[in-house]
């Protein structure tokens, strides 16, 4: 992470700026530290020390150690895997679905529908709204950036599992492994046709689409957008859609639908990246009324988070969860199957 670190704040990858301070020509030698404490009245010492040992603090574009000491002219940054917040949260009496808990993480089964974070045109009926209910004094980055305890998301009509954390540690450490890409993260996903090799890479760009903003596109330019890779194995092939199971090595927006677009497969039901169509298969009136029943079954992208591995943050134990397919996404499935069998 230090390498990865000494380049560019600009061209840092997930890491957002919360604070940016122009060190006074006249400053004496300041441990950095205490120097932070005065210009961030409302930021702990502990949570100051914690991004440091993270590599979230920057001096003219590198990591800086504990012990630092800041000069004049210095460009001191704080920077986190989490945008600075911009509106008031609302605590909210929302059920979760808690499949682990203990004193520094949760890990919480998202159903489909349900927003991550508020945002534009959703900022009642999150994710977050519910946590804050139900848990006092969730940790955040910097400047309260309206996302506590958040470390990743997924998208609102995808389901599946997200890491929570309940410490400042925890918060620390977790956002750590997810910029180092040792997080384990698994997807089922069902996409329109059969994919010519039973597993494979994309390694291609992301980037906001020139078309449409809403969603991303790729880019095989390496100076536009983001690098985004993942890996995919066909789990079943049932002629007309296939089962993949995909892995994030990156965690950019829409990655897994974008790329499976690109190679030819959109995600069967995915409205945005061309997949709530028949892509694949006969033009008979049964066969369209066999699709647009699966369509009616599951309205939304059939891609769920079903695994996540990492490494305790506080305990250092390996840790692995898994969460079964929901019943849309099983019921849809099981219909393929059947149909595949008797056609």
């Amino acid at each position: 992470m230090i390498n990865e670190l000494n380049t560019n704040i600009e061209t840092q990858e997930s890491l957002f700026e919360h604070h940016s301070i122009l060190v006074d020509p006249g400053q004496n030698p300041y441990r950095i530290d205490k120097f932070l404490m005065d210009r961030l009245p409302h930021t702990s010492r502990n949570k100051i020390q914690l991004a440091i040992e993270n590599g979230f603090i920057i001096v003219n574009g590198h990591p800086i150690k504990a012990n630092y000491k800041v000069r004049p002219h210095d460009k001191v940054q704080v920077v986190l895997p989490t945008p600075p917040r911009t509106h008031e949260l609302a605590p909210e009496n929302i059920p979760l679905d808690i499949v682990y808990e203990d004193e520094a993480l949760m890990i919480v089964h998202k159903s489909a529908g349900m927003v991550v974070h508020p945002g534009h045109n959703n900022w009642t009926g999150t994710l977050v709204n519910a946590l804050i209910y139900h848990f006092d004094n969730l940790p955040t980055a910097a400047n309260n950036t309206g996302r506590p305890g958040l470390v990743h998301r997924i998208d609102k009509d995808t389901s599946g599992l997200l890491v929570i954390a309940k410490t400042e540690a925890a918060l620390m450490g977790l956002a750590k492994q997810f910029y180092d890409h040792s997080i384990v993260r698994n997807y089922y996903a069902l996409v329109w046709g059969e994919p010519e090799t039973a597993s494979g890479t994309v390694d291609i760009n992301l980037d906001r689409s020139i078309q449409d903003r809403r969603i991303v596109a790729p880019y095989a330019n390496p100076e536009q957008g983001k690098r985004a890779i993942t890996h995919y194995q066909v789990v079943e092939k049932l002629r007309y859609v296939s089962l993949v199971k995909c892995t994030l090595e990156t965690g950019r927006t829409h990655q897994i639908r974008a790329h499976m677009k690109y190679i030819g497969h959109p995600i069967f039901g995915d409205a945005a990246y061309g997949g709530f169509q028949i892509v694949k298969g006969e033009q008979f009136s049964k066969y369209k009324a066999f699709v647009e029943n699966c369509f009616q079954i599951m309205p939304r992208q059939a891609l769920h988070a079903y695994s996540l591995g990492f490494i305790h943050p506080i305990s250092q134990k390996n840790m692995y969860f898994e969460a079964p397919l929901p019943s849309d996404f099983q019921a849809v499935l099981d219909r393929w199957i059947k149909y595949v069998h008797y056609h």
